[in-house]
Order: structure tokens, then C-alpha cells, then sequence
């Protein structure tokens, strides 16, 4: 049978054309590439502000950010990138931390002509995003952060795998069998859709049997141990859009996650969504990002 996956992607990458937008890949340095989607007009794109959307673990970015794209693609200058080992994004380098995903974003976003942008991040991207505020201050000028934490402390770990009831965060996030893909996305929605058994398993091929090892190797370095992490100082505008009832970063969380920014930031959170919010309630997740992406570029227009 053919992997449904392998049928949607062309589908999706057809309409992502026709909506302006084109794929390249770009060479970071000597054995490290980074694929992009990126606007296909780069005069037209110039002249509008630059939108960066980071993906999670589980997922490339252009499926974890379709609908955004469609959304936002007529009046913004969207780039959508794969992290590394995801997608076509790939290193020969032995650099798993965030801050080497943060210095090949930002060098990639360099070479394609970005020289500010508005970060949106989920879940580990909004790691990496916060890692890309701290290192290049001069090129993140807002971010949006969604259903994440500024660094993936020991506790913050124990505290999730706690609530989603799962032993590591590997077992979670880097699936091995077909149970473990539903375990993932039931974990991840408010109310998970039923999808056929045929589904999970092509996700699991598609999604889950490349890159593994580095995979496990980009979650190693995520944690920080002990008592090591001091929270940054940021300059950059932040707002927090959330799924009201994600477990994985619950409400908890996101206090806390207010706290280390001390009242820099901005919250609202979508009911009867998920970790996954962008998918699950795409369009009251768009409509909120417009609101905050327009007051983002009123406010520098009136600066």
C-alpha cells in the first residue's frame, strides 16, 4: 500500500507554490545544510516583515505549520526551516544543543537576505527561538512562544513525563511502534480525531525511521542538569499563545515561565486545545496570531 504521507506531501508542496511560497536549501557551512520554505517573490518579500516559524520535535516544519503559512503568506515574509534532523536539514557535525540549532537558523536566515524577524516557536522551536533572542538580539525582534519553556530544566522534565505518564522523553517523542504514535498524539491534542490505523502507521514510517539516533542525541543535550540554568535577559517583545489545556507544558508552567520573564510578556490561551494547538484549532490560533503579529509591526511603525 502506499504511505499516505508520501501522497500528501507533493499535494501540500504544490499548494505552498501556488500560495508564493518555494523551497531552497541552504548551505550553512562545509556538511550542514538547512532546508527552508521561503517566499518565491524575494523582491516583493523585502518589503514585508519577516515571520520564522520553528517547529517542535515531533514533526518538519511545513506539516507542523501549514495553516499558518496559508494564513499569513499573502502579508507577511514567512520562512519556514527544518531543524536539524528533520526534513532535509542536516549536519556531519557532532553539535547537538540549542544553541547550535539557534547559530544555523539565524546564519541560514543571514544568507537568505532576513535581517529581522519575529520568531514563532512551538514547543522545542520556542526553545531554539529563545536561544536565537538571547545569542542574535539584533535579528529576533519579537517572539510569539507556543506551548513551551524558555530551557528544559530536570524538574520542568520530571514534572512533564509525570503528567503525560510516560517514563523519558524519548520513549516519548521518538516513537517505535504504531501504539506509540497514538500515545504521541493523544497526549499532544485536547481531543484527538479518530484517524485509521493505516494513518498511524504511515506516520510512523514517514516521520519516525530517519534520524533517530540523532534525534536521541538532540534530547540528551535539551536538559539541562542540576541547577544550571539562569534565565536570560530579553529585549525582544514576547507574547505567549498557549493551548489551554496542554499537559505537557501546562498552566503551571506557563506561570512560571512568566515569572523568569518578569511581566515582559503577554498570555492568552486557546480553550479545548492541546500541546499541538496550531493543528487542532488552527483557526482561532491564526486569528489571535494576526492580532499579535499586526500589534507587533503597529507598534514599530508608531517606534
Amino acid at each position: 500500500m502506499v504511505n499516505t504521507w508520501s501522497l500528501y506531501k507533493p499535494l501540500l508542496h504544490g499548494l505552498l507554490k501556488l500560495a508564493g511560497m518555494n523551497r531552497r536549501v541552504v548551505e550553512i557551512e562545509s556538511g550542514t545544510t538547512i532546508n527552508f520554505w521561503v517566499p518565491s517573490d524575494e523582491t516583493t518579500s523585502k518589503k514585508k516583515p519577516a515571520v520564522v516559524f520553528l517547529h517542535g520535535f515531533g514533526s518538519d516544519g511545513i506539516l507542523t505549520w501549514q495553516f499558518q503559512v496559508f494564513a499569513l503568506a499573502n502579508k507577511y515574509a514567512v520562512y519556514v526551516p527544518d531543524l536539524l534532523f528533520y526534513g532535509d536539514s542536516t549536519t556531519d557535525k557532532s553539535h547537538r544543543s540549542p544553541a547550535f540549532q539557534a547559530e544555523c537558523m539565524a546564519e541560514g536566515l543571514w544568507k537568505l537576505g532576513v535581517e529581522k524577524c519575529t520568531v514563532v516557536g512551538l514547543s522545542y522551536g520556542g526553545m531554539v527561538g529563545f536561544k536565537m533572542a538571547e545569542m542574535y538580539p539584533n535579528l529576533v525582534d519579537s517572539m510569539v512562544i507556543t506551548c513551551s519553556v524558555m530551557a528544559l530544566t530536570e524538574s520542568i522534565t520530571r514534572d512533564g513525563l509525570q503528567r503525560i505518564g510516560c517514563p523519558s522523553w524519548p520513549q516519548y517523542l521518538i516513537p517505535e511502534t504504531v501504539e506509540g504514535v497514538k500515545t504521541l498524539l493523544d497526549v499532544a491534542f485536547y481531543k484527538l480525531p479518530w484517524i485509521p490505523n493505516f494513518i498511524y502507521k504511515d506516520i510512523l514510517e514517514d516521520m519516525y525511521s530517519d534520524h533517530r539516533k540523532e534525534r536521541h542525541e538532540l534530547l540528551e543535550d535539551l536538559i539541562v542538569k542540576g541547577k544550571n540554568f539562569t534565565a536570560p535577559h530579553f529585549t525582544q517583545r514576547i507574547h505567549l499563545l498557549w493551548g489551554g489545556e496542554d499537559i505537557i507544558f501546562d498552566k503551571t508552567e506557563v506561570r512560571n515561565l512568566m515569572e523568569l520573564l518578569k511581566g515582559k510578556a503577554t498570555l492568552h490561551c486557546i480553550e479545548r486545545a492541546g500541546h499541538l494547538v496550531e493543528l487542532e484549532r488552527p483557526f482561532v490560533y491564526n486569528r489571535q496570531l494576526k492580532k499579535i503579529l499586526a500589534s507587533l509591526h503597529e507598534d514599530g511603525r508608531e517606534n
